[in-house]
């Protein structure tokens, strides 16, 4: 069961206990209305405290999870990142391996041209 559920019963059972207790209480019916008056003022002032309380915790654990996404987010574009890097490197790769056999090509023609124009 939920925290905050089982406090809420707990106050209300206490709010409902105390409500009985001073309605069957001997005393006149104003003073009796002063009693009701003075401890629902206190018991709402204790549950607000508590919901206040539980309202802050609640808002820590979303700063925490919006704290986790951003930080999955970051590491997701940074290996986005880091993956579109490594594809322009093997490209430069295959342009220098592309570049250097069309130099040898050229080289070897030029010398066989040359042993034919020498030969």
């Amino acid at each position: 069961m939920n925290t905050g559920k089982i406090l809420l019963g707990v106050l209300a059972g206490v709010a409902a206990g105390a409500l009985l207790g001073v309605l069957f209480a001997p005393d006149k019916g104003t003073v009796t209305r002063k009693k009701i008056t003075k401890k629902s003022d206190e018991y709402a002032d204790a549950l607000k405290e508590k919901f206040d309380e539980y309202m802050d915790t609640i808002s820590e654990k979303i700063d925490e999870v919006k704290d986790e996404n951003y930080a999955e987010e970051i590491n997701e574009k940074f290996n986005e990142f880091l993956e579109s890097i490594s594809d322009k490197v093997e490209d430069i790769k295959e342009d220098v391996s592309d570049f250097t056999e069309q130099k040898n090509t050229k080289s070897k023609e030029s010398k066989k041209g040359f042993k034919t124009a020498a030969g």
